[in-house]
């Protein structure tokens, strides 16, 4: 059985591990409602070039026009896929990273499987960390970003891959990554980023705006598709940050809840110990005046 010593020793050590872990989720607890915010505003504004998507697409569907555009292609048997993995750059988030990895692990599956080649770019320390483990080549290793989403790295990261796309180099583009449902749940989401899907969006019946679209539709949808595309891959990254500082914040508040319940069966120990020390010095006095009667 352990020492008095030694018990104590541990008391002290978990206790200094709980103060740690509540500090660290209340900091995650401030991050969070920021991140929230940021991300639902973002949200708005993603919503509304939606919109305006979905009725540029309704016109050209009147016309009997078909989408020509690149961006809508077909891609039933895709020969190449970018798969663009977002993960964090730290860890203490409990599953938050490793969901992400695994379901992105499934999707190089399948898509391998069914012969398509898939070139990873990843954002984040933790994928990064974890395909160079599995000495898996990376077309894009980007740190920094997923911690501290910018719009102008996210537009600059995602016209590169726009551009793979458009000369051809590649079939369809993937995003993976961990959103935020609320505070307690986040939820791995994949998103067929291209090429866009017209029968996902919703057709209008009737249009809304009384504006006429000037340039033509064509060329407006066009600006309008980078413009969504790359506020998707923005949105994406505050939307994992948020889930993160929300499992962050879940995984300290159940590691100080453990420490605690730590802290009281060592504490029950630390007295058990005690009185059996005390019990045991008072028998061998008794014992020894005993022995001098």
């Amino acid at each position: 059985m352990a020492s008095l010593k030694d018990i104590k020793r541990k008391i002290k050590s978990v206790k200094g591990t709980q103060k740690t872990t509540r500090a660290m989720k209340l900091v995650s607890s401030a991050k969070l409602r920021r991140a929230e915010q940021v991300a639902k505003d973002s949200r708005a504004y993603a919503e509304k070039i939606t919109d305006m998507i979905e009725e540029i697409s309704a016109n050209l569907a009147k016309s009997q026009d078909s989408l020509n555009s690149p961006y809508f292609k077909s891609a039933k048997n895709p020969k190449v896929v970018d798969l663009i993995v977002i993960t964090s750059d730290k860890g203490l988030c409990g599953a938050f990273n490793s969901q992400t990895i695994k379901q992105a692990s499934a999707l190089i599956k399948e898509y391998e499987g069914n012969g398509a080649k898939v070139r990873l770019r990843v954002i984040g320390k933790k994928a990064i960390g974890y395909f160079r483990f599995q000495k898996r080549e990376m077309v894009n290793e980007i740190e920094g970003l997923s911690s501290a989403p910018n719009y102008q790295d996210a537009a600059s990261f995602i016209r590169e891959v726009v551009e793979s796309y458009l000369n051809g180099e590649t079939d369809k583009v993937i995003i993976v990554y961990n959103g935020y449902v609320n505070m307690i749940t986040q939820e791995v989401r994949v998103k067929n980023l291209l090429p866009l899907d017209p029968s996902e969006f919703e057709v209008k019946a009737v249009s809304t705006s009384e504006l006429e679209m000037e340039p033509d539709d064509d060329s407006l949808l066009e600006e309008l598709v980078n413009r969504f595309i790359e506020y998707t891959i923005y949105y994406s990254l505050l939307d994992s940050l948020a889930a993160e500082h929300g499992a962050r914040m879940q995984a300290m508040d159940s590691a100080t809840n453990n420490a605690k319940e730590m802290v009281r069966t060592l504490t029950i120990a630390y007295n058990k110990a005690r009185q059996e020390a005390i019990t045991t010095e008072l028998i061998e006095i008794i014992s020894g005046v005993e022995s001098l009667k």
